[in-house]
């Protein structure tokens, strides 16, 4: 949980955000009774250097279930050695298996790398006031 921890506030910071998650509500929303988001951990030699945090959503009038990839992260010695596709290649199968019709994923303005693996995973850009993805499945 340390570890998780440590990551989502490092993205936090990336994006000039002051975090103010815990220990406490991370495990709240991970593993608690009604857990809120689903999360998926990559290791490397048992050590965790990346997550993706999935959240549910949902297009009630179509009977539509979809799950938005909250955050992506990998540690930055780790990047560029496939570990993100595989946390988005991980996100899109827990999406089938919650029976998603669809994921979405949004990225910085500025972050052209992660808009092209995005686009190169197969995911669409939708039209919006900052860069959103989203791929059928």
């Amino acid at each position: 949980m340390e570890r998780i921890l440590s990551m989502v506030r490092a993205l936090a910071h990336h994006h000039g955000d002051i975090p103010d998650v815990s220990a406490k509500t991370l495990e709240r929303d991970i593993f608690g009774e009604i857990p809120w988001i689903y999360a998926l951990i990559a290791e490397v030699d048992g050590r965790v250097v990346g997550y993706a945090a999935l959240c549910p959503m949902i297009k009630l009038e179509m009977g539509e279930r979809g799950i938005d990839m909250h955050h992506l992260f990998v540690e930055a010695e780790f990047r560029g050695s496939g570990i993100g596709r595989r946390l988005i290649n991980a996100s899109m199968a827990k999406a089938r298996e919650l029976n998603c019709e669809s994921m979405t994923v949004g990225t910085h303005p500025d972050n052209a790398n992660a808009q092209a693996v995005y686009l190169a995973c197969g995911f669409e850009q939708r039209h919006s006031l900052t860069p959103r993805f989203r791929i059928y499945l």
